[in-house]
């Protein structure tokens, strides 16, 4: 395989002179950088990645960590971030923990695993770290945004949404619909912006009258399983509802595969809404009533930062991502028929699809 030595000695030109023509930075006149073209053209010399790398200066590359690499909820994230970098012409390389468990230990090696890696930037989603782990990141972390968390040592490159808003939006869209003996399948008690939005859903219930010490509650795993297991767990405990609140679609998407083998009709008998809106809430059967989050503006605002500080672009930066509520046919009136799905927007901060 040819290397740029090779080039510079067919050329007749220096190392410095064949490298300038290779990274397009620096003066050579038009004599001098047809005969490295030529000499390129000859030997069928491609830069390595890591050539390149020396050459400009950048690795061309942005390293993003994930907590867990299962699900429907993080793939579509990964391929907006995949799609946006290679548009810009750069690569996306991915870390991943585990799941639960020793999770800031897992964060902190793979966010270690891509700077060893030279990646120019990172785009984080964890909620697993602690400020002083950003802060001992040091001028590093100049380049790194968060997705759906926010960091105090890092403020101006957290890129979330109001999590206790869906969760209030998400009682709001029970009650309207005559809905006051509600369940909820939680996600995670460790992880803050699913305490958010279960904090934001009591408080609302509370807010109009109903009394929260009465609701029924389980901790899950925001897995199908964890859903099937905590539906299975709330009828076997005989507790009169009308509706049914997951703190995620994918446990919601449990719960109903579990209702549809236990004779439990959605919506007829019990109603059931969802958290995030992915792709899997469009599928299921019912189609899933959910909040919306807005994961696309919000993770290509976040892409555009880093590549602002990275790449010193001048892309527009968004910081507000308003929720709302996707109405589907998981969700029917109190006493109401299973209602089809309608197209087109209501008004407010609901709209069906």
């Amino acid at each position: 395989m040819a290397t740029i030595k090779d080039v510079a000695r067919l050329a007749g030109v220096g190392l410095g002179t064949a490298s300038r023509v290779v990274s397009g930075k620096g003066s050579v006149s038009p004599a001098t950088l047809e005969r490295v073209r030529k000499a390129i053209d000859e030997l069928g010399f491609r830069p390595s990645h890591a050539a390149r790398a020396l050459l400009s200066g950048t690795s061309r590359m942005v390293g993003v960590y994930i907590p867990v690499l299962s699900g429907t909820f993080y793939t579509p994230i990964l391929q907006i971030i995949d799609t946006e970098l290679r548009a810009a012409g750069l690569h996306m390389v991915v870390a991943f923990g585990v799941g639960l468990g020793d999770a800031r230990n897992q964060a902190i090696e793979g966010i270690e695993f891509l700077i060893e890696r030279g990646c120019d930037g990172l785009i984080m989603m964890t909620s697993a770290l602690l400020d002083e782990d950003i802060a001992a990141l040091g001028g590093k972390r100049r380049l790194i945004v968060a997705l759906n968390h926010d960091f105090k040592d890092i403020p101006e490159q957290c890129f979330t949404v109001d999590h206790a808003q869906g969760g209030r939006l998400a009682a709001q869209t029970l009650l309207e619909h005559g809905h006051r003996d509600i369940a909820v399948i939680a996600g995670p008690s460790a992880l803050v912006d699913n305490v958010a939005r279960i904090d934001g859903f009591m408080h609302e219930l509370k807010a109009n009258g109903v009394d929260t010490d009465k609701v029924w509650l389980v901790e899950s795993d925001f897995s199908p399983q964890g859903g099937w297991h905590a539906a299975k767990a709330l009828v076997e405990s005989k507790t009169p509802c009308t509706a049914l609140f997951c703190a995620n679609d994918e446990m919601a998407v449990g719960a109903l595969s579990y209702f549809q083998e236990a004779g439990i009709s959605v919506p007829r008998d019990l109603s059931v809404i969802g958290y995030d809106d992915t792709p899997s809430a469009q599928f299921s059967a019912p189609r899933l009533t959910s909040v919306h989050m807005p994961w696309r503006e919000m993770t290509q605002n976040g892409i555009n930062a880093l590549l602002n500080r990275c790449y010193d672009l001048k892309r527009p930066v968004a910081r507000s991502f308003p929720v709302d509520v996707t109405m589907r046919a998981s969700l029917a009136r109190v006493g109401a028929k299973a209602k089809s799905d309608k197209s087109g927007k209501s008004k407010g901060k609901s709209k069906s699809e």
